[in-house]
């Protein structure tokens, strides 16, 4: 039939190219090593082999002489908000962002993060199957998406945003924007929210454990949630094979977290060497965020933040660094994470340097690569170089393992961003973007 020639999808695009990578100074996170004279071929958006220099199978392919250049894994932000998009200049206009606006701002937020050469993100609510879907399709560029949809908040914790005078709403947090989450008291409640998250197509379940800066009516000290109700939301998670993160800060809240199942801590900024300790016995990942609070001061005489969330980020910005030692101490597992909202997405490659005051290059480079995959049960196939993994591949002039901060600015040590096998962007002359269809002349 003539209408057989029409794609149903028209924008997917066509199978990406084969490369050739030789006298490459490959990056291991795994080992912590930089392996000289490598060769890797990339093909279908996999590589396909890592070793001594050998003839590509496919004639077709382009071969790049890195001439000793570092390639390293795609990187990995294990904690970021898509739909609190820039375009409003404080937190208050961030979270009221209607669906629509937000939607229309998401691609050039993603296609921003790619550049800064995170091929992976994960995001803690808020981003839709419908992003997730756009970005793996090729009609929007940017990061593999692993995502939380919409989070949990008891009635007056860290996701209900409503203000002590607001009147009560059922079921939500006022009326429906970009970053709503679900409201959830009781049993049921959250039993309902828990499968509710994952038929909309979350990876994983993301809940608010204790308070939080930004939320208007608590304290960073409350514990959110009872152990029943924790416990019915992980049991829903450990049923579809997933996992439960927990939005906590202190020891009380993390620790109740912990005893009902759940397997991931975001934040953690006041925990102490207890906690830290019953984290790494059991298994569980954190992932710190102190950009977010590092930058949130310095725009709080903006107005960023309103007052009483000002105080509270004070609270947690302090303990931050702390909180890093601590954990790496007693053998957690740490992944990267930021957590910025707005315009202050822009400061993402910032978190590099304030791990650096405490943690290796290395382990800075781990919880960018090979820890996020672990988290995500995606070690098989993200945060190496290795035959059968992703094609993520970062082209640097610099070695992260002699100084991560070369990443905290991407334009001058990045030079090209490859996901899946395709070059989305590149300041090198001898290796261009092919993300772009290309325009046959008629003259």
């Amino acid at each position: 039939m003539e209408s057989s020639k029409y794609k149903t999808k028209p924008w997917k695009p066509a199978p990406p190219r084969p490369y050739v990578f030789c006298n490459a100074n490959l990056v291991d996170p795994v080992s912590g090593r930089v392996h000289s004279g490598v060769c890797v071929h990339v093909a279908d958006g996999l590589i396909q082999y890592v070793g001594q220099a050998k003839e590509p199978d496919n004639s077709d392919a382009a071969v790049i002489d890195l001439e000793g250049k570092y390639l390293c894994p795609g990187l990995t932000d294990s904690h970021v908000h898509l739909a609190a998009v820039p375009g409003e200049s404080d937190w208050r206009d961030i979270r009221q962002i209607d669906t629509v606006t937000s939607t229309l701002r998401q691609g050039y937020v993603c296609e921003s993060m790619l550049h800064r050469g995170f091929t992976t993100v994960r995001d803690c609510g808020g981003a839709t199957l419908s992003l997730k879907e756009s970005i793996a399709d090729g009609l929007i560029h940017g990061p593999r998406l692993f995502i939380a949809g919409r989070y949990l908040s008891q009635t007056g914790g860290h996701g209900d945003m409503r203000g002590s005078h607001q009147a009560s709403v059922p079921q939500c947090c006022g009326h429906a924007t970009a970053m709503s989450g679900i409201i959830a008291d009781g049993v049921p409640a959250c039993l309902q929210g828990a499968r509710d998250t994952l038929r909309t197509g979350s990876d994983f379940i993301k809940i608010m454990g204790s308070g939080g800066v930004a939320s208007p009516t608590d304290q960073v000290e409350h514990v959110q949630f009872t152990d029943e109700e924790i416990r019915a939301i992980t049991s829903v998670a450990r049923n579809a094979n997933t996992y439960v993160t927990c939005h906590a800060y202190t020891p009380a809240s993390i620790q109740q977290a912990i005893r009902n199942g759940v397997m991931g801590i975001e934040h953690g900024n006041l925990i102490d060497e207890e906690t830290a300790a019953l984290m790494a016995e059991k298994g569980v990942y954190l992932t710190p965020t102190l950009v977010t609070y590092s930058t949130m001061a310095k725009y709080a005489e903006d107005g960023f933040l309103p007052p009483e969330s000002a105080k509270k980020n004070d609270q947690v910005l302090e303990r931050g660094l702390k909180s890093l030692r601590l954990a790496a101490d007693a053998g957690v597992t740490m992944c990267f994470g930021t957590d910025l909202l707005g315009h202050l997405v822009q400061a993402q490659s910032l978190e590099f340097g304030l791990r650096a005051q405490v943690l290796s290059p290395l382990e800075v480079l781990r919880s960018a690569t090979v820890n996020p995959a672990r988290m995500m049960r995606q070690e098989t196939f993200l945060g190496q170089i290795k035959e059968g993994f992703a094609a993520d591949l970062l082209v640097l002039n610099a070695n992260p393992l002699e100084d991560i901060k070369i990443l905290e600015k991407p334009e001058t040590h990045i030079l090209a961003v490859m996901k899946e096998g395709r070059v989305y962007m590149s300041r090198w002359s001898q290796l261009m973007p092919d993300v772009k269809q290309k325009t046959e002349l008629l003259e």
